[in-house]
C-alpha cells in the first residue's frame, strides 16, 4: 500500500471488523488498507459477503452494536481518526464531512415521513435554520438532483416514487450538508439498466461540480470500468488487489479478479449465433431447437391480455382512476423455447408473469397446454396450473423462513399428491442434487443459505412438479455475476435435459441475450418490438429498444457506453382516468417474426 500524499483526504489502516457468532468472533474485514484521494471515485469491487459493505458501515461508525464491532485499525480523516471518536462526535462527521447512499433506498427513507420532511433533518442536523428556509434548500437539493416538480415533491411519501426517484432522494439527503466524501454502497443493484444509467451519471456530474471524492462499493464490473479511477477488489474480507482502473482490467494479477471480469455478461459477444449461449451444440443436418419448437404445439398461448388495476378514492371508496398495466399482450411459448420479456420497472413484465398463473385478476385469453384457463373449474384449474410455475424476484421472501428448506420443496408435490414417504424424500433429494445441493442441506432453514443458494432451492421447488413452463420473474437480478452465471447455466442445462420453456423477465439486456430464443421489448403495458434474440439485439428497430442497448454498462475502461437521456423524464405513469381509452398500436413486419410497434 502506497504511503498517505498530500492529495489523500481518507487513509485507513489495518482495518478489522469483527462479528459474533455462536462459534465465537469472526472477522469479515481483515485488516484492509486503502487510501481515497480528493477528487477521486475508489471502487471496491467483490462479491457478497466480501466485506465491501461491513468497510463502509465501520467507517461511518453504523454497524449493528453489539453484534459487530471495529476491532482494530485507524481511519485519518483531516487529521482525525474517524473510527475513535465518540458517537456524539461522529453524529457531526456524518453529513458533513461523509455523506452515505445505501442500497436499497426504499427501507432506508422513512415510510410515514415526507420527502421534504427527510431532507429538513438532514439539513438542520448540522445548521439551525428556519423552517421556511429548511423547505428552500430542500426543493433547492431535489433541483440539483434532477428531479422533476421538485415543490410537489416535497409533500409525496417514499412509496409514491419511482426506484430512480427514489434513489435521487437518497443522494439529496447525502448531500445536504456538502460533504468531502461520498460513499455509494450498491447505489444501482436493483434498478433498470436506464435508470442505472442516470443514476451513475449524476453522481459524476455532482462530483465534478463539488468536487467530492467518492467510495463506490459494486459487484457490478460494468459499472467500475465506467466510474472508478482506481479499484479495490475483495474477497472473504481481505484486499485481493488493488490499482489503477487499466491495469485492473488489462493484467488482473490475481485468479479472482479475472473470474469477476469472466463472469460478467457482455452485450453483443452473441452477434452472429442463433442459439443461447449454453445451448448444445446441433450436429450438422439436424434441426435447430427454434426449428424443431415451430413444428410443436404452444405450451402457452396468451391473445389480447389485459390487466387493469381501480384506485379508489373518496368517502365512498370509489374507483377514480385506473391503472393500466397490461395492454392488448399476444404472445406464444413453445416447447423448449425461452421468450424473455424485456423492460423497465413498471412496464409490467411482472404483472404478466403473474397473470399466466392466475395470480392477479386479468381479461383475454390464456392458454396453457392447448386449455382455456379462465374456462376452467378449480380442480381442472389445478391441474393445469401444475404445468406452470414460477421463480420470484427474490428467494428469501418467497421461502417460509420457518419450514425447513426440504419441507418446502416437497409442499407442492404434498398438495398435489403425487408422492409421499420415501418417494417424496427420494424425488426431494434428487431435485437437491439436481440443482447443485446436497443432501444434507435439505434440513435447514431459509436463513442458512446464501442467496444464489436459495435461488436454487426456489428453483428446485419449481422443478418438483416437473411442469412444461417456468416463468422466472429477474431470477437473477440481485445475485453477484458469479453466482448469476451459476444459476443461469443451471437454467439452460435443465431446458437441454427436459425440454422445458421458460418465460424470462428480465431489465438486463445482456443477460438477455445470453439465454433467450425470443424476446419481446415492453414499454407502458405493450409490447414495442418482438422478434429472434439475433433480429432484436443484432437489428433493433424500436427507438426504445435501442435506448435499452446503449443504458448497459460495458466493462471495459476504454469503451463506455453512450449517455442515456429521456427526452420524456421518468417513466410515464400507467395510471389514466375512467374513461381513457388506449391508442391503437401501428404494427410493421419487418419480416421472419419480427415485430414492431409504434
Amino acid at each position: 500500500m502506497n504511503k498517505p500524499t498530500q492529495d489523500t483526504l481518507l487513509s485507513v489502516r489495518d482495518l478489522v471488523t469483527q462479528v459474533a457468532t455462536p462459534e465465537g468472533a469472526k472477522i469479515v474485514v481483515d485488516r484492509l488498507s486503502f487510501d481515497l484521494a480528493r477528487g477521486e471515485t475508489l471502487c471496491i469491487a467483490g462479491e457478497s459477503g466480501s466485506g465491501k459493505s461491513m468497510t463502509a458501515l465501520s467507517l461511518m461508525q453504523l454497524l449493528p452494536k453489539p453484534m459487530a464491532r471495529v476491532a482494530s485499525g485507524t481511519a485519518m480523516l483531516n487529521g482525525q481518526n474517524i473510527l475513535a471518536l465518540s458517537e456524539g462526535q461522529m453524529r457531526h462527521v456524518r453529513g458533513k464531512h461523509i455523506g452515505m447512499i445505501f442500497q436499497e433506498p426504499m427501507t432506508s427513507l422513512n415510510p410515514v415521513l415526507t420527502i421534504g420532511r427527510q431532507l429538513a433533518e438532514a439539513i438542520v442536523a448540522h445548521k439551525p435554520v428556519s423552517a421556511a428556509e429548511a423547505r428552500k434548500a430542500a426543493k433547492d437539493l431535489l433541483d440539483q438532483v434532477q428531479i422533476s416538480d421538485a415543490e410537489r415533491r416535497l409533500d409525496q411519501y417514499p412509496h409514491e416514487l419511482s426506484g430512480g426517484m427514489r434513489q435521487r432522494v437518497m443522494i439529496a439527503i447525502a448531500l445536504a450538508q456538502k460533504p468531502e466524501i461520498l460513499i455509494a454502497d450498491e447505489p444501482t443493484t436493483a434498478l433498470d439498466v436506464t435508470v442505472q444509467a442516470q443514476i451513475l451519471a449524476l453522481i459524476r456530474e455532482l462530483q465534478a461540480q463539488n468536487g467530492i471524492s467518492v467510495m463506490l462499493i459494486t459487484h457490478d464490473m460494468g459499472v467500475v470500468a465506467e466510474m472508478a479511477d482506481r479499484v479495490l477488489v475483495m474477497n472473504r474480507g481481505k484486499e485481493v488487489e488493488s490499482g489503477p482502473l487499466k491495469q485492473i482490467f488489462t493484467q488482473p494479477a490475481d485468479q479472482y479478479t479475472r473470474s469477476l471480469l469472466a463472469a460478467v455478461p457482455r452485450l453483443g459477444e452473441m452477434t452472429g449465433t442463433t442459439q443461447p449461449k449454453r445451448a448444445p451444440a446441433q450436429p450438422k443436418g439436424e434441426e435447430s431447437e427454434p426449428a424443431q419448437a415451430a413444428a410443436e404445439a404452444p405450451v402457452v398461448e396468451v391473445d389480447n391480455l389485459v390487466v387493469r388495476f381501480d384506485i379508489k378514492g373518496g368517502i365512498l371508496q370509489r374507483p377514480v382512476k385506473r391503472v393500466h398495466a397490461v395492454e392488448g399482450v399476444s404472445f406464444q411459448i413453445k416447447p423448449g423455447e425461452t421468450l424473455s420479456l424485456v423492460g423497465e420497472s413498471g412496464c409490467g413484465k411482472s404483472t404478466t408473469g403473474k397473470a399466466l398463473l392466475n395470480l392477479i385478476p386479468w381479461s383475454g385469453s390464456i392458454r396453457v397446454g392447448g386449455k382455456e384457463t379462465a374456462d376452467l373449474t378449480r380442480p381442472e384449474r389445478k391441474q393445469v396450473l401444475r404445468d406452470i410455475q414460477m421463480i420470484f424476484q427474490d428467494p428469501y421472501a418467497s421461502l417460509d423462513p420457518r419450514m425447513r428448506v426440504g419441507d418446502l420443496v416437497a409442499e407442492p408435490l404434498v398438495i398435489h399428491g403425487l408422492a409421499s414417504g420415501s418417494e417424496l424424500d427420494d424425488r426431494v433429494e434428487y431435485l437437491f442434487r439436481r440443482t447443485g445441493l446436497s443432501a444434507d442441506q435439505m434440513k435447514r432453514y431459509p436463513h442458512e443459505f446464501s442467496g444464489g443458494q436459495r435461488q436454487r432451492i426456489c428453483i428446485a421447488r419449481a422443478l418438483s412438479l416437473s411442469p412444461k413452463v417456468i416463468v422466472a420473474d429477474e431470477s437473477v437480478a440481485a445475485l453477484d455475476v458469479s453466482i448469476q452465471a451459476q444459476v443461469l447455466d443451471l437454467l439452460q442445462d435443465i431446458q437441454n435435459e427436459t425440454g422445458i420453456s421458460y418465460l424470462f423477465i428480465s431489465h438486463d439486456m445482456a443477460v438477455v441475450e445470453q439465454i433467450s430464443h425470443r424476446v419481446a421489448v415492453m414499454y407502458m403495458g405493450r409490447f414495442v418490438e418482438t422478434g429472434t434474440r439475433a433480429q432484436v439485439f443484432e437489428n433493433p428497430q424500436h427507438a426504445y429498444t435501442k435506448k435499452l442497448m446503449e443504458a448497459v454498462p460495458v466493462a471495459d475502461p476504454d469503451r463506455h457506453r453512450k449517455p442515456f437521456v429521456r427526452t420524456d423524464g421518468d417513466l410515464p405513469s400507467p395510471v389514466h382516468g375512467l374513461d381513457y381509452v388506449p391508442p391503437k398500436l401501428v404494427m410493421q413486419d419487418m419480416g421472419a417474426g419480427h415485430l414492431v410497434w409504434s
